[in-house]
């Protein structure tokens, strides 16, 4: 998947695995939006709305499983671990001419290695007011950017006031949290393409590797190592 595509809104009769071989994968549903390392896979129910897209070069393989075949039947979205075993079971499933018998194994076998694992959804909604989107749009190219609301006010021509009110009504959050998401979602695009821990939190605003990683783990519940390591030990 090169930068920037999208797989529009749409729906399997069959379960997905979803998971980026390489790269950051991102899939939206109704309710919440999942940012996904190579460490990290998502199971998609049949039948759940969502839409797939890249922020930047990403390699998506998946698994569809039939219902009636699968023992599991978790119904909502559930990150699971992309360990090397799922990782290389995958692509054995993927061979056209895996006889009967084998697949019928294989897919005993991978039920066993999907396990549920702890990944916080990071849904950054823009804005609708006009003024407060041109800032949201401004931060999204540049999140290092570090003026305050009333500074971004002179740029729009609105107050302070004003865009806090238009930030919180249109996304749920305040500026300051609305910003940590954004600036946590660009960081976590960089650190799957190998990018330092400090080189990134430069990257993102924040002032010391340390300051990152005290939001990260504020926001996900983990380090940025452990969210990059299979099953996310803390």
């Amino acid at each position: 998947m090169p930068a920037g595509r999208v797989f529009d809104w749409h729906i399997h009769d069959d379960h997905q695995v979803a998971w980026a071989a390489s790269g950051v994968l991102t899939v939206r549903t109704d309710d919440a939006t999942w940012v996904l390392p190579p460490t990290r896979a998502l199971w998609i129910p049949a039948g759940l709305r969502h839409e797939t897209l890249s922020a930047g070069t990403a390699t998506m393989r998946s698994l569809y499983i039939r219902p009636d075949l699968c023992p599991i039947s978790w119904p909502d979205f559930t990150p699971v671990a992309a360990s090397p075993l799922l990782a290389e079971m995958i692509g054995y499933l993927e061979q056209p001419d895996l006889g009967a018998d084998r697949r019928a194994h294989a897919e005993a076998m991978l039920t066993d290695l999907l396990q549920p694992v702890a990944l916080t959804s990071i849904d950054v909604k823009m804005p609708a007011e006009e003024r407060a989107r041109q800032v949201a749009e401004a931060l999204a190219a540049d999140p290092a950017d570090g003026r305050t609301l009333a500074e971004w006010g002179h740029e729009v021509g609105a107050s302070a006031r004003t865009l806090a009110r238009a930030f919180t009504a249109d996304t749920g959050l305040p500026f300051g949290r609305w910003r940590g998401l954004l600036r946590l979602r660009a960081a976590i695009g960089a650190l799957a393409a190998g990018e330092p821990v400090g080189n990134v939190a430069r990257h993102v605003g924040y002032e010391s590797a340390s300051a990152f990683v005290a939001a990260f783990r504020r926001e996900t519940g983990m380090t940025p190592a452990a969210y990059f390591r299979v099953g996310g030990v803390k």
